[in-house]
């Protein structure tokens, strides 16, 4: 299965047969089999008929809309998993303080554990980066050391925070210094590689919210990430093992050189990437969608055990 980017104005798409054709000034420029397609991700002007929407959902076709400068999404779900009992358990299991301080501490564990083994992976091909990496790997050692004692989520998301802000220290031994990356900052980001971030994530969370639903899930309803109006807390509970993925694959647009300085604009409302720049980073997410999509497949597998008796059970 494959994606399909649209990043660009005055295009229109409609249905003919089983294919999404595009039209410039009415004119036909473009046609794309609907079957080996398992989202669409849209940016700028684009105008799409409502029969190619139904189309879209019957095939479980999920939309991400990104818009404005900061490409904040808007999610088109496709239709739900059939059984409904996995969201009743979901919401139920919601309301039980202890099952959510339990599975969140799972949550963070996992992710502090990837953060860790992806460290000791950069420490071995970085010499440069070595001593700060070792420093920061201690840290997250002892963060980790102190999860299984935590009483509350309200310990638990100090406990994360430091180890987050030690594991940015990290990261930023093994960014370039030309990137000017000294911690994490959002809404809007104020350098490239704080910009590539947010959008990584902003692309996993949404894929993850979708396959959330796609499988049955309430993706709104969260067990670390409590109720929010408007947030897809469950899909933000998931994402947090998945960040040192996307970190990854971050850093790797940079190391490779598939995306530099010059392909970012810097103002005062934030740093952007820019129109060219977006090109080569979706065509690299393309390169990289069965390793985002697993790792995805593999959290959402998790949670159904975690959520299930016969999965609690094993354990």
């Amino acid at each position: 299965m494959t994606s399909l980017y649209i990043d660009r104005r005055g295009v229109e798409i409609e249905l003919e047969s089983e294919a999404i054709v595009f039209r410039e000034n009415g004119a036909r420029v473009g046609t794309v089999p609907i079957a080996p397609l398992s989202r669409i991700f849209m940016r700028g002007d684009v105008h799409l008929t409502a029969a190619l929407l139904g189309k879209l959902g019957e095939h479980g076709i999920g939309i991400v809309v990104l818009s404005g400068r900061q490409g904040k999404p808007s999610l088109l779900l496709a239709r739900p998993h059939n059984d409904a009992t996995r969201r009743v358990r979901q919401i139920q299991l919601s309301l039980d303080a202890g099952f959510c301080l339990d599975l969140a501490r799972r949550i963070v564990i996992r992710k502090l554990t990837h953060q860790m083994q992806w460290f000791q992976e950069l420490r071995e091909k970085d010499m440069q980066a070595r001593y700060e990496l070792s420093h920061v790997l201690r840290l997250l050692a002892t963060s980790l050391e102190k999860l299984p004692g935590v009483s509350s989520l309200a310990e638990l998301r100090g406990l994360e925070g430091s180890a987050a802000a030690c594991y940015f220290d990290g990261l930023r031994a093994v960014v370039p210094e030309s990137l000017n990356f000294r911690a994490r900052n959002r809404r809007p980001p104020r350098d490239p590689f704080n910009a590539l971030l947010s959008l990584s994530y902003t692309l996993v969370h949404a894929e993850l919210a979708i396959a959330l639903y796609g499988a049955g899930f309430d993706p709104y309803v969260g067990f670390y990430h409590q109720l929010d109006f408007g947030r897809e807390s469950l899909a933000s509970d998931l994402l947090e093992p998945l960040r040192p993925l996307a970190d990854r694959f971050a850093l790797g647009l940079i190391k490779k050189q598939i995306l530099d300085k010059a392909h970012f604009s810097t103002t005062e409302a934030g740093c952007f990437l820019g129109k060219a720049g977006r090109a080569h980073f979706y065509a690299a997410y393309e390169a990289e969608k069965e390793t985002l999509r697993h790792g995805i497949q593999r959290e959402i597998e998790w949670l159904f055990d975690q959520t299930t008796e016969e999965g609690r059970a094993e354990e």
